[in-house]
């Protein structure tokens, strides 16, 4: 994979210090300029030179060119497919199409503050001000808002980044909950050829809420940090002749030093989702895109099938390879707000939402990230632990699945943002959300 494909989906939330309210520079193109109609990406037979977005070359995945490259991922690298089967989809509901026009306005006009911010903002403005690809809003299990722009349209499909992480780390807290494997078991007994990886001395739940001693550096800046050597690994273009690292995500994984103590702390690295994918392929005997086309797509009435990324051996990337369409996504945040319910069918029992809402330990999860507030990581989710109880699956980029449980609010945002980091996105999102969310209660 080329690595700055694999760095931008792994860089769900990166943060180390506070940002400022409103995260675009003067000198980056504003959503409207970059958007992709508008830039002419791809656009006639052929396109112009330069025009073309292509891959190897490394550019395609940098910005404004991935603003249209997230709705083209397939495009660029091979996949697997998350199957919806062979039944008709089940529709999701919509109020009147007259109250659904209303809805929109009113959800537009409503004005929050953001972080660090004495200037109020409307919704609409700041779908702009985040670079929003699509928008969907359902509130009581019905579709109250939703709205595409630039490369995405509602048959459209958009890479999530690490929100597949949070699909990973379903798939796992299911298999706990149903007796499948122990959350104590050590790694080393379910995956013997970890060998002496560091990860050989974890716990399943050490991985599951990524509080492992393992030694991986995402520091972009860093020619030398492990991600480079991680994305080397999982391309699947041909290695190079003088190539001697490891060949593919579980090859790397089998060589990771320690650093640290296992269960010290949280330390957002994504080679714990990709762990934790190869344990769950190990235990279920299917891939995880096997596995979550049988526990979810096949059963959730989707519309579209979704894919994910492989590397060179096939093995489909756990923490960050996903594609999918904007309502079915919106499907998968009703199943969460609904505890394992959907369209009066369970899919899996209640307490594996129970157990994901009641949170990580927060006393492990720092100050690192000032822009989510005093939240916990578990099972590949992030905890809000605020008056909602809302919690959320986040990618790079904007991607979120957002759940309110008080307001029984689901908002799905996909985004193609310049800034890999939520910490220059969340000062003008988690604001409008909660807004949207106290707007929804009063009015419905």
């Amino acid at each position: 994979m080329n690595g700055l494909v694999a760095l931008l989906c792994s860089a769900t939330f990166l943060v180390a210090t506070a940002f400022p309210s409103f995260p675009v520079q003067s000198d980056v193109l504003s959503a409207q300029e970059s958007d992709p109609n508008v830039m002419g990406w791809m656009q006639g037979f052929p396109p112009p030179q330069d025009r073309l977005i292509t891959q190897p070359d490394s550019s395609y995945f940098s910005f404004p060119r991935l603003r249209w490259s997230v709705c083209h991922l397939r495009e660029f690298l091979p996949t697997e497919e998350i199957s919806r089967g062979l039944g008709a989809p089940i529709p999701l509901e919509y109020p009147s199409p007259s109250e659904f026009a209303d809805l929109r306005q009113q959800i537009d006009a409503v004005m929050f503050t953001p972080q660090n911010s004495d200037e109020e903002m409307s919704w609409d403005v700041s779908l702009h001000a985040n670079y929003t690809d699509g928008m969907l809003v359902l509130h009581k299990g019905e579709v109250v808002y939703e709205r595409y722009f630039g490369c995405l349209k509602e048959d459209g499909k958009h890479a999530i980044m690490s929100m597949t992480k949070s699909f990973t780390g379903l798939l796992a807290e299911i298999m706990v909950v149903e007796g499948a494997f122990d959350e104590t078991a050590l790694v080393q007994d379910i995956i013997p050829e970890i060998g002496d990886s560091a990860f050989a001395s974890a716990t399943v739940r050490q991985v599951m809420d990524m509080t492992t001693g393992v030694k991986y550096s995402e520091n972009y800046s860093d020619p030398n940090a492990d991600i480079w050597l991680y994305s080397a690994a999982a391309s699947p273009l041909p290695k190079p002749a003088d190539y001697g690292g490891p060949d593919g995500y579980w090859e790397y994984l089998q060589q990771v030093r320690p650093e640290g103590d296992h269960g010290d702390a949280f330390h957002y690295k994504t080679i714990n989702s990709d762990m934790l994918g190869w344990i769950i392929s190990r235990v279920s005997g299917k891939s995880v895109t096997e596995l979550a086309s049988e526990r979810l797509w096949r059963r959730m009435g989707v519309e579209q099938d979704a894919y994910q990324t492989v590397d060179g051996k096939g093995v489909p990337f756990a923490g960050g390879g996903i594609t999918a369409g904007l309502r079915d996504l919106g499907r998968l945040g009703q199943l969460m707000l609904n505890k394992g319910e959907l369209n009066g069918t369970r899919l899996f029992p209640a307490e594996v939402v129970t157990n994901i809402r009641a949170g990580g330990d927060r006393t492990k999860f720092g100050n690192g990230f000032p822009t989510f507030g005093p939240g916990s990581y578990t099972s590949q989710w992030w905890i809000l632990h605020n008056d909602h109880g809302a919690f959320a699956a986040r990618g790079v980029h904007g991607q979120t699945i957002y759940v309110d449980p008080k307001a029984e609010m689901v908002l799905v945002r996909l985004a193609s943002h310049p800034q890999a980091q939520n910490g220059f996105i969340d000062p003008t999102s988690l604001p409008a959300y909660q807004a949207v969310a106290e707007y929804l209660m009063e009015q419905r």
